[in-house]
């Protein structure tokens, strides 16, 4: 793979930690074929600086009574937008709100929770947020669905209501982003041809408007979740300390593991959102000594995860991202992707590298990660 690193588009950033006596991190990055400007569609990754946000504007409202366990009502008011009314359930996991929909995410990367806090933040304040917080060249602008751009710039009126009343705590009503964005990169085009209405068109699909997000951003995301004391003042995202326990809890659970009952299934296996070091296979248990904490992206060819190890058991960290792209045939959008054949196995090979050397790596002062692996609460 690496030897034909150009035509699998791949990029890999890996950063050791050392921690000093105090038990603070210190953070060495080293990186391949790192290149903001070339282009890859990151998918699912999005999700993360979404959750964040989310979670940031509840407490950036001032709103008593609102928090990420409010029921929320999505309504309509342009094309291409669809509901979610609020449906009382006894069981609080069915129930729509922003922590239930980030937990929707960050477990399975469930795509219309994303949209959900999509249409929260709205098209323009989420993406001045993140510019806000140094991420320039970012650009989210699209849900996931098939709605054009200008429906994109689009979102839904949102209530959230007491429980227990039926009264409005917040009310946010449809907006509209008036203000293109300017493209970071230019027209973007890939492939040689793409699949539309059940036919085969001969010519590069476009990614122009596309969502897009530099590896180094979303791994620096992952940082400022994971160690904002590591993180510049003006860089840090506004959570509370129960913020940061809900985000963390949930990007290293497993669907299982997790006590979110919407996945406790079969189809939700330990492994369905862990590409690094275990490859996604159905099997595979999760390791107890080991916490992945991750976010990962997969659509048109690109498979994307990015990662904090933590091992118990050797006393060892580190973070690992990687993007990769694999479709041979260069047609998009046609479902023939070689995720399973070369995608995922390298993923899974390279993660294990790491994980070994990290094992074996000699360091001054070893982690103290008993946080960490401490008896959580479900949050």
């Amino acid at each position: 793979m690496v030897n034909h690193a150009d035509k699998y588009e791949l990029q890999i950033i890996y950063t050791q930690i050392n921690r000093d006596a105090q038990n603070r991190p210190h953070f060495t990055q080293y990186d391949y074929h790192l290149n903001a400007r070339q282009y890859f569609n990151p998918a699912s990754l999005v999700k993360l600086p979404t959750a964040a946000l989310a979670l940031e504007k509840l407490n950036r409202l001032h709103q008593s009574g609102l928090t990420r366990r409010t029921p929320m009502a999505t309504g309509t008011a342009f094309r291409c937008q669809t509901p979610a009314p609020y449906i009382p359930s006894a069981n609080s996991d069915q129930v729509n709100t922003v922590g239930n929909y980030i937990k929707r995410m960050l477990l399975v990367s469930d795509n219309v929770a994303y949209n959900r806090l999509y249409e929260f933040l709205g098209q323009r304040p989420l993406n001045v947020r993140l510019w806000e917080l140094g991420y320039t060249q970012v650009r989210i602008t699209r849900r996931f669905a098939p709605c054009d751009t200008a429906a994109n710039r689009h979102t839904n009126p949102i209530t959230f209501l007491n429980a227990t009343t039926g009264q409005i705590i917040y009310q946010q009503p449809a907006a509209f982003n008036p203000h293109s964005f300017p493209l970071p990169l230019g027209n973007i085009r890939k492939g040689r041809g793409y699949q539309a209405g059940g036919r085969i068109i001969y010519q590069p699909y476009d990614f122009t408007t596309a969502n897009y997000l530099p590896l180094q951003n979303v791994t620096d995301m992952l940082k400022a979740v994971l160690f904002p004391e590591s993180t510049p003042a003006a860089q840090r995202f506004q959570l509370t300390p129960d913020d940061y326990a809900f985000l963390r809890y949930y990007l290293h659970s497993t669907p299982h593991g997790s006590g979110f009952s919407r996945y406790q299934s079969r189809a939700y296996f330990d492994a369905y959102k862990k590409y690094l070091y275990f490859g996604r296979q159905p099997n595979r248990p999760a390791q107890p000594g080991l916490h992945l904490y991750n976010i990962v992206g997969m659509s048109h060819g690109y498979l994307a995860d990015v990662a904090y190890f933590a091992d118990s058991t050797h006393q060892s960290e580190f973070l690992l991202s990687a993007v990769l792209y694999v479709n041979q045939d260069g047609i998009l959008n046609d479902g023939a992707y070689e995720y399973e054949s070369i995608g995922l196995p390298f993923l899974k090979a390279l993660g294990q590298v790491l994980y070994q050397y990290e094992a074996r790596r000699p360091r001054t002062h070893h982690p103290d990660l008993s946080e960490l692996f401490a008896k959580e609460v479900v949050r």
